[in-house]
């Protein structure tokens, strides 16, 4: 093997590791936001507390996500990348810690909160981080590994869960030392979210970051250990983009007539079609979902591990592909194969006859059908805007205003979020599953559309040119 295949090798080892390091952020974003499934009806009883306030208990911490989302830009454009990581891990820690000892709904809810806005930290700087240190023909796959870490994020947080609640009996009964069930779930987060700290420590700071502070020759040795060679030529082409501009502001996402820059807004369509497809309502309320339509508790939980485990498998082929296809045909595919399985879905639970309680049932090949459109649905999603989205996001936008419209588009992808999780309930009750999944083919019927007249590729492109 020749020296310069070698030094190659190991500077593809060297990306993939200070990658994968970054996108331990997006594993503790999986991870907080999937935890409290298997926690929320033991708490709100161990808190007496009624249903709007388990439900704000939930959901405030999506707008946290938000809140963090907005200044992680600001952070690590005048802090660097490595300490806003630093800050999520701590703020991580503190969260998981104080979710487990919590006296009542209200201290639950801001401990909840505080783990939120790490999350939006942690969405905005891994992508931006993975973006910024990975050669252009593995941008791709590296990009992805952030979705790859927050699927796995999701399934670890479930099947933790799903062990500590049979371990114990239930959620509610004691377990180790006689504390509560459900306060080890939240504990279970502590050791992923200071590892995360730890690596963060370990790893190099953004060579674009270095640049632009004029710290050249320590952006020098990261990119030489990064793209190998010489570097002295991509170090000027970074500086002729980073030092164009003053630290940025959101004032320089605004076009000359005062609205929003165009690519900001496609950041953001990207951002609310990913939410509005209603993936997350097959994550935070699957169990809630199958037991619905008549699945025993276990079966139902057993469902929701099966569905977390075809996210993950479908993330990795993604991983395999959008460097070799590019990102706009996976986002096409994805666009179709979702409006054709929840259209699916929408007509079973549409045509589903009622049981005495209202709730559907579905008898005969109609579980069966629902059952399979659902796991095709997320495989869909899992190959297509799910990582993809991350990817573009991390790319799309120039040097100059990479980490404020990253903010922005972070923080509406939470408020999203936030507005399909919190209305699920609700359309449920007063409207039945039909209706809740008749709107979100609707938006995956558009984000086709979207994708077609907005969405160019970028495959290929260095970060310098976009």
């Amino acid at each position: 093997m020749s020296s310069t295949t070698t030094r190659r090798k190991s500077n593809t080892f060297y990306v993939v590791l200070i990658a994968s390091a970054a996108a331990l952020g997006g594993f503790l974003f999986g991870f907080d936001t999937a935890v409290i499934n298997g926690a929320v009806a033991a708490l709100s009883k161990a808190f007496n507390a009624n249903s709007v306030e388990t439900g704000l208990a939930v959901s405030l911490a999506l707008l946290g996500s938000a809140v963090g989302a907005i200044y992680a830009g600001k952070i690590a454009d005048r802090y660097g990348r490595v300490k806003a990581m630093v800050a999520a891990s701590v703020l991580f820690t503190i969260s998981a810690i104080g979710s487990g000892i919590a006296f009542g709904i209200w201290d639950f809810t801001f401990w909840r909160v505080l783990g939120g806005i790490a999350v939006g930290v942690a969405s905005v700087i891994a992508p931006a981080y993975i973006a910024e240190c990975s050669p252009t023909n593995l941008r791709g796959r590296l990009g992805s590994l952030q979705q790859l870490a927050i699927v796995v994020g999701i399934f670890i947080a479930l099947l933790c869960d799903y062990f500590i609640a049979v371990s114990a009996g239930s959620a509610e009964a004691p377990f180790l030392f006689g504390i509560a069930a459900w306060r080890w779930m939240f504990w279970t987060e502590i050791p992923p979210a200071v590892l995360y700290g730890m690596s963060a420590l370990m790893i190099p700071e953004s060579p674009r970051y270095l640049v632009a502070k004029n710290k050249e020759r320590e952006a020098e040795d990261v990119l030489s250990k990064i793209l190998g060679g010489d570097v002295r030529a991509k170090i000027a082409e970074i500086r002729q983009t980073v030092l164009q501009e003053r630290q940025p502001k959101f004032s320089d996402l605004l076009a000359r007539n005062g609205g929003l820059l165009k690519i900001v807004w496609i950041g953001i369509g990207l951002s609310v079609f990913q939410q509005f497809v209603g993936i997350n309502v097959i994550f935070y309320y699957s169990s809630v979902l199958w037991r619905a339509v008549g699945f025993s508790e276990k079966d139902s939980l057993t469902v929701t591990v099966i569905t977390g485990a075809v996210n993950i498998i479908t993330t990795l082929i993604a991983i395999a592909f959008v460097d070799k296809f590019g990102r706009k045909p996976l986002l096409i595919l994805g666009s179709v194969g979702m409006t054709l399985t929840l259209g699916t879905m929408t007509s079973v639970f549409a045509n589903a006859q009622l049981d005495a309680a209202g709730n559907p049932t579905l008898s005969g090949s109609a579980g069966t059908i629902a059952l399979i459109a659902a796991n095709l649905y997320v495989f869909c999603f899992g190959f297509s805007w799910g990582p993809v989205v991350w990817v573009l996001l991390g790319e799309m936008f120039n040097n100059t205003i990479r980490g404020a419209a990253l903010s922005v588009a972070a923080a509406m992808q939470w408020v999203a979020n936030f507005a399909i999780s919190i209305t699920f309930p609700p359309i449920l009750q007063y409207f039945g599953l039909g209706t809740a999944y008749g709107v979100y083919t609707t938006a995956a019927a558009i984000s086709l559309f979207f994708v077609l007249f907005f969405i160019k590729e970028t495959k290929g492109i260095e970060l310098e040119d976009m």
